[in-house]
Protein backbone atom coordinates (compact mmCIF):
# COMPACT_ATOMS: atom_id res chain seq x y z
CA UNK A 1 0.00 0.00 0.00
CA UNK A 2 2.75 2.43 0.90
CA UNK A 3 4.53 1.56 -2.35
CA UNK A 4 1.35 2.33 -4.29
CA UNK A 5 1.07 5.74 -2.64
CA UNK A 6 4.77 6.47 -3.30
CA UNK A 7 4.52 5.36 -6.95
CA UNK A 8 1.40 7.48 -7.48
CA UNK A 9 3.12 10.48 -5.89
CA UNK A 10 6.20 9.92 -8.04
CA UNK A 11 4.20 9.78 -11.28
CA UNK A 12 2.26 12.93 -10.34
CA UNK A 13 5.48 14.77 -9.45
CA UNK A 14 6.99 13.76 -12.80
CA UNK A 15 3.95 15.22 -14.53
CA UNK A 16 4.64 18.50 -12.72
CA UNK A 17 8.20 18.44 -14.06
CA UNK A 18 6.93 17.72 -17.58
CA UNK A 19 4.59 20.70 -17.31
CA UNK A 20 7.54 22.84 -16.20
CA UNK A 21 9.58 21.68 -19.20
CA UNK A 22 6.71 22.60 -21.52
CA UNK A 23 6.41 26.03 -19.91
CA UNK A 24 10.16 26.60 -20.20
CA UNK A 25 10.11 25.77 -23.91
CA UNK A 26 7.55 28.51 -24.49
CA UNK A 27 9.88 31.17 -23.09
CA UNK A 28 12.01 32.37 -25.97
CA UNK A 29 15.72 32.87 -25.51
CA UNK A 30 16.64 34.87 -28.58
CA UNK A 31 17.43 31.75 -30.59
CA UNK A 32 14.89 30.40 -33.01
CA UNK A 33 13.49 26.99 -32.13
CA UNK A 34 10.38 25.32 -33.61
CA UNK A 35 9.04 24.51 -30.11
CA UNK A 36 8.36 28.25 -29.65
CA UNK A 37 5.23 27.75 -31.75
CA UNK A 38 3.98 24.61 -29.96
CA UNK A 39 1.17 26.39 -28.11
CA UNK A 40 -0.27 28.14 -31.20
CA UNK A 41 -3.41 26.60 -32.68
CA UNK A 42 -5.39 27.45 -35.81
CA UNK A 43 -9.03 26.66 -36.47
CA UNK A 44 -9.07 24.20 -39.35
CA UNK A 45 -12.40 22.71 -40.49
CA UNK A 46 -13.99 23.51 -37.14
CA UNK A 47 -11.25 22.01 -34.97
CA UNK A 48 -8.38 23.73 -33.17
CA UNK A 49 -5.26 22.27 -34.76
CA UNK A 50 -1.68 22.85 -33.56
CA UNK A 51 0.43 24.93 -35.93
CA UNK A 52 3.12 22.24 -36.12
CA UNK A 53 0.52 19.94 -37.76
CA UNK A 54 -0.41 22.57 -40.34
CA UNK A 55 2.98 22.83 -42.04
CA UNK A 56 6.73 22.44 -41.84
CA UNK A 57 8.45 24.64 -39.26
CA UNK A 58 12.18 25.06 -39.61
CA UNK A 59 15.01 27.32 -38.43
CA UNK A 60 16.68 29.61 -40.94
CA UNK A 61 19.86 31.54 -40.03
CA UNK A 62 19.59 30.89 -36.28
CA UNK A 63 17.25 33.81 -35.55
CA UNK A 64 14.46 33.17 -38.06
CA UNK A 65 11.72 30.55 -38.13
CA UNK A 66 10.11 29.62 -41.42
CA UNK A 67 6.69 28.06 -41.79
CA UNK A 68 5.69 26.35 -45.00
CA UNK A 69 1.96 25.53 -44.64
CA UNK A 70 0.58 22.42 -46.30
CA UNK A 71 -2.60 24.31 -47.24
CA UNK A 72 -1.60 27.69 -48.75
CA UNK A 73 -5.06 29.15 -48.10
CA UNK A 74 -4.30 29.08 -44.35
CA UNK A 75 -1.47 31.64 -44.54
CA UNK A 76 -3.64 34.59 -43.34
CA UNK A 77 -5.02 32.52 -40.43
CA UNK A 78 -1.53 31.39 -39.41
CA UNK A 79 -0.24 34.99 -39.50
CA UNK A 80 -3.19 36.16 -37.40
CA UNK A 81 -2.68 33.37 -34.83
CA UNK A 82 1.01 34.23 -34.48
CA UNK A 83 0.28 37.94 -34.03
CA UNK A 84 -2.43 37.19 -31.45
CA UNK A 85 -0.08 34.97 -29.43
CA UNK A 86 1.94 36.38 -26.54
CA UNK A 87 5.25 35.73 -28.32
CA UNK A 88 5.61 39.26 -29.70
CA UNK A 89 6.56 38.06 -33.19
CA UNK A 90 5.62 39.71 -36.49
CA UNK A 91 5.33 37.29 -39.41
CA UNK A 92 6.28 38.34 -42.92
CA UNK A 93 5.00 36.38 -45.90
CA UNK A 94 6.79 35.90 -49.18
CA UNK A 95 4.66 33.81 -51.50
CA UNK A 96 3.96 30.52 -49.76
CA UNK A 97 6.53 30.90 -46.96
CA UNK A 98 6.00 32.67 -43.64
CA UNK A 99 9.13 34.04 -41.98
CA UNK A 100 9.30 34.86 -38.27
CA UNK A 101 12.39 36.91 -37.42
CA UNK A 102 13.18 36.85 -33.71
CA UNK A 103 14.38 40.24 -32.51
CA UNK A 104 17.42 40.19 -30.21
CA UNK A 105 16.54 40.35 -26.53
CA UNK A 106 17.32 43.51 -24.58
CA UNK A 107 18.66 43.37 -21.03
CA UNK A 108 15.29 44.49 -19.66
CA UNK A 109 13.45 41.81 -21.66
CA UNK A 110 15.89 39.19 -20.40
CA UNK A 111 15.22 40.20 -16.79
CA UNK A 112 11.46 40.06 -17.38
CA UNK A 113 11.78 36.60 -18.90
CA UNK A 114 13.83 35.45 -15.91
CA UNK A 115 10.96 36.58 -13.67
CA UNK A 116 8.51 34.56 -15.79
CA UNK A 117 10.78 31.51 -15.60
CA UNK A 118 11.08 31.83 -11.81
CA UNK A 119 7.29 32.05 -11.50
CA UNK A 120 6.91 28.87 -13.56
CA UNK A 121 9.48 27.10 -11.37
CA UNK A 122 7.60 28.19 -8.24
CA UNK A 123 4.37 26.77 -9.67
CA UNK A 124 6.16 23.46 -10.23
CA UNK A 125 7.54 23.48 -6.65
CA UNK A 126 4.07 24.16 -5.25
CA UNK A 127 2.63 21.37 -7.37
CA UNK A 128 5.25 18.90 -6.11
CA UNK A 129 4.57 19.93 -2.51
CA UNK A 130 0.83 19.51 -3.03
CA UNK A 131 1.46 15.95 -4.22
CA UNK A 132 3.54 15.37 -1.07
CA UNK A 133 0.70 16.71 1.09
CA UNK A 134 -1.82 14.41 -0.63
CA UNK A 135 0.45 11.37 -0.24
CA UNK A 136 1.05 12.10 3.45
CA UNK A 137 -2.71 12.52 3.91
CA UNK A 138 -3.25 9.10 2.34
CA UNK A 139 -0.69 7.60 4.74
CA UNK A 140 -2.44 9.20 7.72
CA UNK A 141 -5.75 7.81 6.47
CA UNK A 142 -4.27 4.30 6.34
CA UNK A 143 -2.94 4.76 9.88
CA UNK A 144 -6.34 5.92 11.09
CA UNK A 145 -7.97 2.85 9.54
CA UNK A 146 -5.26 0.74 11.23
CA UNK A 147 -4.07 -0.72 7.94
CA UNK A 148 -0.47 0.33 8.67
CA UNK A 149 1.53 0.97 11.85
CA UNK A 150 2.94 4.29 12.99
CA UNK A 151 6.45 3.13 12.07
CA UNK A 152 5.30 2.26 8.54
CA UNK A 153 3.60 5.64 8.25
CA UNK A 154 6.76 7.46 9.39
CA UNK A 155 8.89 5.42 6.98
CA UNK A 156 6.43 6.18 4.15
CA UNK A 157 6.50 9.91 4.95
CA UNK A 158 10.31 9.85 4.91
CA UNK A 159 10.27 8.18 1.48
CA UNK A 160 7.77 10.75 0.19
CA UNK A 161 9.96 13.57 1.59
CA UNK A 162 13.07 12.16 -0.12
CA UNK A 163 11.14 11.95 -3.37
CA UNK A 164 9.93 15.54 -2.91
CA UNK A 165 13.47 16.80 -2.22
CA UNK A 166 14.72 15.03 -5.35
CA UNK A 167 11.99 16.54 -7.54
CA UNK A 168 12.46 20.05 -6.12
CA UNK A 169 16.20 19.72 -6.84
CA UNK A 170 15.33 18.85 -10.46
CA UNK A 171 13.09 21.93 -10.65
CA UNK A 172 15.98 24.04 -9.35
CA UNK A 173 18.39 22.62 -11.93
CA UNK A 174 15.93 23.28 -14.78
CA UNK A 175 15.45 26.84 -13.49
CA UNK A 176 19.18 27.49 -13.19
CA UNK A 177 19.82 26.15 -16.70
CA UNK A 178 17.07 28.31 -18.22
CA UNK A 179 18.21 31.45 -16.35
CA UNK A 180 21.76 30.96 -17.66
CA UNK A 181 20.41 30.42 -21.16
CA UNK A 182 18.36 33.63 -20.94
CA UNK A 183 21.16 35.79 -19.56
CA UNK A 184 23.81 34.77 -22.10
CA UNK A 185 24.03 37.32 -24.89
Amino acid sequence: MIDDIRNDAQSRMKKSLEALDTAMKRVRTGRAHPSLLDNITIEYYGAETPLNQMGNISVEEGRTLTISPFDKSLIPQIERAIMMSDLGLNPSTSGTLIRLPLPPLTEETRRDLVKVVRAEAEKARVSVRNVRRDANGDLKELLKEKEISEDEQRRGEEQIQQLTDKMVAQVESVLKEKEEELMTV
